[in-house]
């Protein structure tokens, strides 16, 4: 698509002005639009953004599209100028990420038999011996640990390539929330010749990678999905999920072993559970000192005897510690022989001696991130941070190496996002959901695009006030 050449290189009212340094996607550093979104932005002008805009959260205030603790629940914010992505580019991401996501399904089959990996070099012993999230119970359930659902975060950096910051392989959260948007913004920009991709099948492909983890292996299992209830932030996409799969919500208060079955309190009866797709906040089975957690007192009994599986499976986030991270490229390599399509923000296994010294004289210049926590806690971006925090970082990091990785610093490119009626730059995230289904691995047809609260903000998180956007991935 073309940019006309009477049009201006700005909506009519707006004057937009990116990030310097960054690669917007929208405009580019003279302020001539990117040719994918002329039509987008040919729909466009002050007044209708603002139109469009409250339009859109109306919308999903009537729908009840929240996230939050109860406390501070609010309607969930999805801005109305979408995020697209052409076929092509598309295409080349899911390679990326079908690759990587095989490879890591492959350490976690690794690590739960004959951990190979280690014995040939590839990762350093001390991180497994560190782990957080490994779950020895796994071992003994004869049951494969997959991570069926990938929410990896990509990044475009300022030279338009993107790279993976994190892989998100325990319960990836935001699918529900991809496309709550697309109704409203079909209609708004109808005229803008967009054809993007449905995103419906999403819901199938999920389906049928819950399907696929039954334990009898006869393809039609009785599943259900696990949740807090109402107190978790997530409460508006559990309810979405369980009705778009068609399965109960359940919560731990309604789950009874029994004769190595694991029965559920459902529709004012009992029903045996035979897969569970887990999105409460329990991510273990067990405690240090083989003690179970309270799900896993329910979960253990029905697993070890075959009769229960759960997606994800405990015990993926061995491979979400983010000290693995650091060696997926080689992962890939390792497992699979092949060169890695998309490749991490180049980072550092700060166990690693040479890497944590190299990476203390620099302190000023990469990002420090604490190895097991995720939603954007506790990061430390050294360009923005005194001198005096860091000396107190740095003397955290020599007691503690094995807590922390670090990365370099990559510029998060920014879009244009409707702020008070008009466009403001705003750094984004992308996560698309990986699906493991059997032996395949499709990509959803849905991404759910993330951007930070505040201008200038480089941590992109819902829990920290960002918003989303829906992100277009067109036919052609």
């Amino acid at each position: 698509m073309e940019v006309p050449a009477d049009r201006p290189t700005q909506p009519d009212g707006l004057a937009y002005s990116g990030d310097p340094g960054t690669f917007d996607e929208v405009f580019t550093p003279d302020g001539s639009v990117r040719p994918l979104y002329a039509g987008l932005l040919a729909e466009m002008d002050a007044g209708r953004l603002g139109e469009v805009q409250a339009g859109m959260q109306v919308e999903l205030a009537d729908r009840g599209v929240e996230f939050g603790p109860p406390h501070s629940r609010a309607p969930f914010g999805v801005d109305a100028f979408p995020r697209i992505f052409p076929a092509a580019l598309w295409a080349d991401l899911e390679r990326g990420l079908i690759q990587r996501v095989r490879a890591l399904n492959a350490f976690l089959d690794d690590i739960y038999s004959g951990r190979r990996v280690i014995e040939e070099g590839i990762l350093p012993a001390r991180i497994l011996d560190e782990a957080m999230h490994y779950e020895p119970l796994m071992e003994k359930t004869g049951l494969p640990v997959v991570a069926h659902v990938a929410g990896p975060d990509l990044v475009r950096g300022a030279d338009g390539e993107f790279s993976v910051l994190e892989d998100n392989l325990r319960t990836p959260s935001g699918l529900a929330y991809a496309s709550v948007g697309r109704v409203v913004l079909e209609e708004a920009y109808a005229g803008a010749g967009l054809d993007p991709r449905p995103f419906e099948s999403t819901f199938d492909l999920l389906g049928r990678a819950i399907r696929s983890a039954d334990p009898s292996d006869k393809g039609d299992p009785s599943a259900a999905l696990l949740t807090d209830g109402p107190i978790s932030s997530a409460w508006f996409e559990h309810q979405e999920l369980g009705r778009r799969l068609g399965i109960p919500l359940v919560s731990p208060g309604d789950l009874h072993p029994s004769d190595g079955l694991l029965m559920a309190d459902v529709d004012g009866g009992q029903r045996e559970i035979q897969v569970l797709y887990n999105r409460s906040s329990t991510e273990r089975l067990t405690l240090p000192g083989d003690r179970l957690t309270p799900v896993g007192e329910l979960l253990a009994g029905p697993m070890l005897a075959g009769n229960l599986a759960v997606v994800n499976s405990f015990g993926t986030g061995v491979a979400d510690d983010k000290a693995v991270h650091c060696y997926v490229d080689e992962l890939i390599g390792f497992y699979l022989g092949e060169e890695p399509l998309l490749t991490n923000a180049r980072s550092y296994d700060l166990g690693n001696v040479e890497h944590r010294e190299a990476v203390l004289a620099r302190l000023g210049e990469v990002v420090v991130k604490p190895r097991w926590t995720f939603g954007g806690q506790d990061i430390v971006i050294g360009p923005r941070t005194p001198a005096a925090q860091l000396e107190k970082l740095a003397a955290t990091i020599r007691r503690s190496p094995e807590r922390f990785i670090a990365q370099e610093m990559v510029m998060l490119s920014t879009h244009p996002t409707i702020f008070g009626g008009t466009l403001s730059p705003r750094h984004i995230d992308l996560r698309p959901y990986v699906l493991t289904i059997g032996d395949e691995v499709e990509v959803a047809p849905e991404a759910l695009t993330r951007f930070a609260r505040n201008e200038g903000e480089m941590i992109v998180s819902s829990a920290r006030g960002g918003g989303a956007k829906d992100t277009w991935i067109l036919e052609t």
